[in-house]
């Protein structure tokens, strides 16, 4: 019996010799590794490519957000058709070769994506047969052990991207998968779920996410998003969407987030764009890159007193600074400090 358990522990000294001989040991839920060790097994991995330039690589989870009806989608379609077809959108880089895409679509209805690309519901953009879109089956039955559709969708989304053999997963957008992802614990699950099926499948992920309102006279900022916080803390990279002041058409795109390369397209370098129907292809169309500020909105003495204006208003109404905030696109502090200054 005791030479049994002698050799048992002899047996077990053994094996944990040879896990620190080859600089590799399991402690808990870590895996311990001499530095050198980490990089020489990285050596045998191949370099992530650029899927839309340096704004988003392969087998990264990126968010692109935006506000409201600023062409989040269209850019995000774009992208998806680029990859599918192994062709990069004019103006920026793609150095993978085409890549199965599967667009998850909580936003458009078939109908509206057809006129989307197609010349008024004819002559229609063929995509490749690479690039596969989702919508939810409105007719489904979700089985009792999901909490809903969500819950079902997060369960389900490895075996569908198995099934179909994707590579590269956009969903349109964040908050369809979490209603609710302004709260920390609901973004955390999330991102969570995204990064653990990201380096599981080694899928590349695009997150479309909103902004709240905001000031449009300050630069963009990962604050813009929401649910910042825990969001940014688990992607590793990510891009914005702005609108500039000087035409309605005109969109600037901005890099808040980046790992795998240096940041380039800062408030100094933004990415000016137009968004172009052409033929029967909606898509942005690269024009220069530019400074931030020069696309930011001022406000003139008019602009002013019609704010200030439709703040009195809305005081009169009862509401607090915070809502008035959310209204106009300031936040609490700025409705405060403006209060005061006009006495009010």
């Amino acid at each position: 019996m005791l030479k049994n358990k002698i050799d048992l522990i002899a047996e077990d000294l053994s094996k944990n010799k040879e896990k620190l001989e080859n600089n590799k040991f399991k402690s808990g839920c870590l895996i311990v590794k001499k530095a050198n060790l980490w990089i020489e097994d990285a050596k045998n991995r191949p370099i992530p490519n650029m899927l839309f330039s340096e704004l988003w690589y392969e087998n990264e989870v990126c968010i692109l957000f935006s506000d409201t009806n600023n062409g989040k989608s269209v850019l995000a379609v774009q992208i998806g058709e680029s990859i599918s077809r192994g062709m990069p959108v004019s103006g920026f880089k793609l150095e993978s070769k085409p890549q199965r895409v599967l667009y998850m679509d909580f936003e458009l209805s078939d109908k509206q994506f057809e006129n989307r690309y197609s010349e008024d519901y004819h002559n229609h953009h063929q995509f490749s047969s690479n690039f596969l879109r989702a919508e939810i089956d409105t007719e489904l039955d979700i089985p009792k052990n999901y909490k809903g559709v969500e819950d079902y969708l997060c369960n389900t989304l490895e075996d569908t991207v198995k099934k179909y053999n994707v590579s590269v997963l956009i969903i349109d957008n964040l908050t369809f998968l979490s209603s609710e992802n302004e709260k920390a614990k609901d973004a955390l699950v999330l991102m969570k779920t995204l990064k653990k099926l990201s380096k599981k499948l080694n899928l590349s992920i695009l997150v479309l996410a909103h902004t709240p309102k905001r000031d449009e006279s300050k630069p963009l900022t990962k604050d813009h998003l929401a649910g910042s916080k825990m969001l940014m803390n688990f992607c590793d990279s990510s891009f914005v969407i702005g609108t500039s002041s000087q035409d309605y058409s005109y969109k600037y795109i901005k890099q808040i987030k980046q790992r795998n390369t240096e940041h380039l397209y800062h408030s100094e370098n933004i990415i000016l764009c137009s968004i172009e129907k052409t033929t029967n292809f909606l898509g942005f169309q690269f024009i220069s890159y530019d400074e931030e500020r020069k696309h930011l909105k001022t406000y003139d003495t008019s602009d002013l007193d019609e704010r200030d204006e439709q703040m009195k208003q809305l005081i009169s109404e009862g509401l607090t600074n915070v809502e008035i905030g959310k209204r106009l696109g300031l936040s609490e502090a700025g409705i405060r400090k403006r209060r005061k200054k006009l006495g009010i």
